[in-house]
């Protein structure tokens, strides 16, 4: 063990802080960088913040469901995590009759918290570097072939570190673009109840106009509680469970704090890339981050109308929606971002330096003429990939038509009675969950406009043969908006998928010409079978290029400069991270400066009675009105604090991240960036990144004051 420590350490010793940035593996900080933090203001030990013998505050750190983060936050498994990353099980459980999304819902006692059919809760075991056994499997392959055995050995380690039978589930995660590779071993629990919620009006207040926005006052929290077996194992769903026995829980702190103090945020980033080149940017402003944005804009226009005018279809649409719009801002503020500070010109200037020393060394000289050419050869072909993915794959109905095509390949080349019902079996279970939160007139309206869009915008040797032909001499003129429309309207209507006595009719007597001939099948294939058959491997070969000299750009930024790599942190990968900065206020501009925290006061001066995106319910005015704050209000603002904001530096995956003041007591839940550092993925701002938190004494306030649900507080160890 103590020899793979020092592997571990000189593997990673190169990783050093700058300024916030960083998003640090907490297994390695290296003495650099915990001093930083110490400098910072932090009081506890390296085995404080992890430790493989010891409980620690790694182990109160979850993965949630497998795409945010979440908290413990009692010694009976309690978990706070976002109001948006609970969004979806919230929607699920709530009906018109028993509207948990609209109206907020807390248990009283854990005989009413509501299972959540899906969602498992994943805690960090271990983490081992296995670079030398996927390196010995890929030796000095290169490209494609470097790839298959770079994937052949991480399912391998993979198997190894798992077991089934004890829920434990390993996965191998690539650093530095293919450098360096580590195991990360987890344990999953399945039975996770709802405990708690706001209302959405205060869970998404200031919705899609404040989204990503200082000042903000959004209590974007929920609550769930994870359950083991009686015997202490992980299980699945039993009335029988128990709450979880944690190794660790994050006492609660109500104490405040002040602009510039400490802050520290644990969690799982998900993904970034801060070594993309100056063609990723390129491509990235000036086709595919357009080309998602207008294809999100529409979907959402289509959704939102057919949402405002009905509660339940709102509800029905609720989860999707809120999905597809959070993305939609943040890919459209990223491009104006990457443009405003010149990124492109930071990226050509560094690779310019990269090329000077590269020179006379065969393994880097003609990477970047490399890399030129690999863009040049996939560009005509990206925004049609962009078409596939955000627009025929962004109707709902295509994008179930398009999964029968398993269906199909099952009648069509087995033809084994055994497979096809199968395939049948599970077409139709895929089905009945399709059906259930399909919006017939949102997705007609989204099918015409898309294929009129793809007609438009993608160039035309690309088009499926005879789809557009056909449309042309059944419809009409396909300059005209109209016939796009008619087209949409018979696809819906005349679908079996749609239909139960058709659809009933094809599963007892299936057969591969009926369904080949189903309008929205045969629109969706149409599309899919262009991709893949033409244009599919054009894709394939520049990822396997990209990735291939990606590593080698990687491999030659640490030998260029030994002193800067050690500078270097890895890109977000959804494992552990830990980043450190402290609470405060900016200037984003001449003249305006924000303040470090928002308070229930601007809550009031933005509510709109009535409105889609500041309402509020009655019994959080009523009491917010009386100044009802007790024990939550803040000392200094003599107020109650609603948000504030930190340096940390944090990306998709951090959602639910607990934000942790010096003593590792949580003080709140980040949730959000801001706009001015929205292109954080590819390049940290260190004077403008600020992370949008959730003050937790606010998240109190709603479970206590407004909730009534007492029990649940008194589970908390609140520091006062």
């Amino acid at each position: 063990m103590k020899k793979l420590f020092v592997s571990l350490f000189l593997a990673l010793s190169f990783l050093r802080s700058s300024a916030d940035e960083g998003m640090w593996l907490p297994l390695l900080l290296g003495e650099q960088v915990y001093n930083d933090m110490v400098k910072r203001g932090l009081k506890l030990s390296k085995e404080q913040l992890y430790s493989m013998n010891k409980a620690s505050i790694k182990d109160a750190i979850i993965i949630f469901g497998g795409f945010c983060t979440g908290e413990i936050v009692s010694n009976e498994g309690l978990i706070f995590t976002n109001h948006h990353c609970g969004y979806d099980a919230i929607a699920s459980a709530s009906t018109v009759l028993n509207n948990y999304l609209k109206d907020g819902f807390y248990a009283k006692s854990k005989s009413e918290e509501i299972p959540s059919a899906g969602l498992y809760a994943e805690f960090l075991l271990k983490i081992e570097d296995v670079t030398a056994e996927v390196e010995a499997q890929a030796g000095t392959l290169t490209g494609t072939d470097r790839i298959n055995k770079v994937n052949e050995a991480i399912a391998a380690i993979n198997k190894k570190y798992s077991d089934e039978s004890k829920h434990i589930i390993a996965r191998v995660s690539s650093l530095f673009k293919g450098n360096q590779f580590l195991v990360f071993v987890y344990q999953r629990y399945s039975d996770i109840r709802l405990a708690g919620a706001p209302s959405e009006s205060v869970g998404k207040f200031g919705g899609d106009t404040d989204n990503w926005e200082w000042p903000r006052h959004t209590g974007d929290f929920s609550i769930f509680r994870v359950y083991m077996s009686k015997d202490g194992q992980p299980a699945n769903y039993s009335p029988e469970n128990v709450p979880l026995k944690p190794k660790y829980f994050l006492p609660v702190s109500i104490k405040g704090f002040k602009d510039g103090d400490y802050a520290m945020i644990y969690g799982y980033p998900g993904s970034t890339n801060r070594y993309e080149t100056s063609y990723g940017v390129k491509q990235k402003v000036d086709t595919d981050n357009p080309t998602l944005v207008k294809l999100r804009d529409m979907r959402l226009k289509f959704m939102f109308e057919e949402m405002k005018k009905d509660p339940a279809v709102k509800l029905q649409l609720a989860s999707s929606y809120a999905s597809i719009a959070n993305y939609w801002k943040f890919y459209d503020g990223e491009s104006k971002q990457l443009v405003r500070y010149k990124i492109f010109d930071q990226k050509k200037a560094t690779e310019n330096s990269f090329q000077q020393w590269a020179n006379g060394k065969p393994e880097f000289e003609s990477l970047f003429k490399d890399w030129e050419k690999a863009y040049a050869q996939w560009q005509p072909y990206s925004k049609h990939r962009v078409y596939i993915n955000e627009g025929i794959m962004g109707s709902p109905l295509l994008a179930y038509a398009a999964s029968l095509q398993s269906l199909e390949n099952a009648m069509v080349k087995s033809g084994n009675s055994s497979d096809i019902n199968k395939a049948l079996a599970g077409a139709s279970e895929a089905r009945a969950g399709f059906l259930k939160n399909f919006n017939k007139i949102s997705d007609q309206n989204i099918i015409g406009q898309v294929l009129q869009m793809y007609y438009n915008d993608v160039d035309k040797n690309q088009h499926p043969i005879g789809f557009f032909e056909n449309i042309k001499a059944t419809t009409g003129d396909l300059r005209e908006d109209g016939t796009f429309k008619k087209f949409a309207a018979a696809l819906v209507s005349g679908t079996m998928i749609l239909d139960e006595a058709k659809w009933k009719a094809f599963t007892e007597h299936p057969d591969a010409v009926t369904l080949q001939k189903d309008p929205a099948f045969a629109t969706a294939s149409a599309f899919l079978k262009n991709w893949t058959g033409k244009y599919v491997t054009q894709f394939q070969q520049f990822s396997s290029k990209n990735a291939e000299l990606g590593r080698l750009y990687l491999k030659g930024i640490m030998q260029k400069d030994p002193v800067k790599a050690k500078k270097m942190y890895p890109d977000a990968t959804f494992t552990m991270r830990v980043s450190f900065g402290n609470v405060k206020s900016y200037q984003p501009r001449d003249a305006v400066k924000y303040d470090y925290v928002t308070t229930m006061s601007g809550i009031l001066e933005k509510y709109v009675p009535g409105d889609y995106e500041f309402d509020l319910p009655q019994n959080v005015l009523e009491v917010a009105r009386k100044k009802d704050f007790g024990q939550y209000m803040d000392p200094i603002k003599k107020d109650l604090v609603v948000g504030f904001i930190t340096t940390n530096d944090i990306t998709g995956g951090n959602s639910g991240s607990p934000v942790l003041d010096a003593n590792g007591n949580l003080i709140g839940l980040c949730f959000d960036g801001n706009y001015e550092a929205i292109g954080h993925k590819i390049a940290f701002d260190k004077d403008l990144n600020r992370t949008i938190c959730l003050d937790v004494r606010y998240l109190l306030w709603c479970i206590d004051k407004v909730g009534g649900a007492s029990n649940l507080i008194k589970e908390l160890k609140l520091v006062k």
